[in-house]
């Protein structure tokens, strides 16, 4: 087998073509940061978005991770439909957030919900890059009850004792009421620290790794993960994290919650 000259004498190829990724549609993913493409999507100017979850691999939400370039913006609205939710989380960076007429200014672990009907605008502040965790998702109406708009910087939560564990903790970003069909959390290992047991359960999860290194089982496969991968795990999938190095691993996760199951 010949290859091409060009390919065989490429300054920017250092190695044979390789990826930590692993998909496995409707169970879950790990996605790696450097197999990531571009996405045009209708109403982003001067961003680079790459979709990471969607239904086409078994999601019931959409997650993309969003780098905003000088000028970066979407006045378009993002969401906004009746029965869509939407929610921003500023990895690293400077944005103005704006859910319909309220604006905020939100850096480094700040973050917007907006409710059905309530359209997400964004635009960066930043002389240089803004990178966004973004999400979307059908709302689950529940009788009597309704969303609103919220906005904090988990910067100013309190880290709680997740599960009795000394060493692992959790933060809650949104409000634990029945009006929210779902929450994001920031979870974060200690060095060596672990999951108490390997969970089993039927909400499903985005994570993006903010800090760290770790293995993770998915689907009782141990694999490598750090810091700027993202994880998809579908309902039932098993799941549970350890880390390792120095450093904290640290993600910020989505999780459906306060519904029923429909038959």
């Amino acid at each position: 087998m010949s290859y091409p000259k060009d390919l065989l004498t490429s300054s920017t190829v250092k190695e044979l073509l390789s990826s930590r990724s692993i998909i496995e549609p409707g169970k879950y993913a790990l996605i790696t940061p450097e197999g990531l493409v571009n996405n045009i999507i209708p109403g982003f100017e001067n961003c680079i978005i790459s979709i990471l979850a969607s239904p086409k691999l078994g999601a019931s939400f959409v997650d993309y991770i969003v780098t905003m370039q000088d000028g970066g913006k979407n006045m378009e609205g993002f969401g906004g439909q009746a029965n869509i939710e939407t929610f921003v989380y500023v990895i690293d960076g400077n944005i103005k957030a704006a859910a319909g007429e309220q604006e905020f200014i939100l850096e480094e672990s700040g973050y917007l919900y907006c409710p059905p009907g309530v359209k997400m605008y964004l635009e960066n502040l930043r002389n240089g890059q803004s990178k966004l965790f973004l999400y979307k998702k059908k709302y689950r109406p529940l009788e009597g009850r309704k969303p609103w708009v919220y906005s904090n910087h988990a910067d100013h939560i309190d880290y709680e004792i997740y599960d009795g564990l000394h060493n692992v903790h959790i933060k809650d970003l949104l409000p634990a009421d029945l009006d929210f069909d779902m929450n994001f959390h920031i979870l974060s290992f200690d060095p060596a620290a672990s999951h108490p047991f390997i969970e089993t359960h039927v909400q499903e999860h985005g994570a993006y790794l903010l800090s760290g290194q770790g293995m993770y089982n998915l689907d009782n496969q141990w694999v490598p993960v750090q810091k700027d991968d993202y994880i998809f795990m579908g309902p039932y999938v098993q799941q549970a994290a350890y880390a390792v190095g120095e450093e904290n691993l640290t993600y910020v996760y989505s999780k459906d919650c306060n519904r029923d199951e429909d038959l």
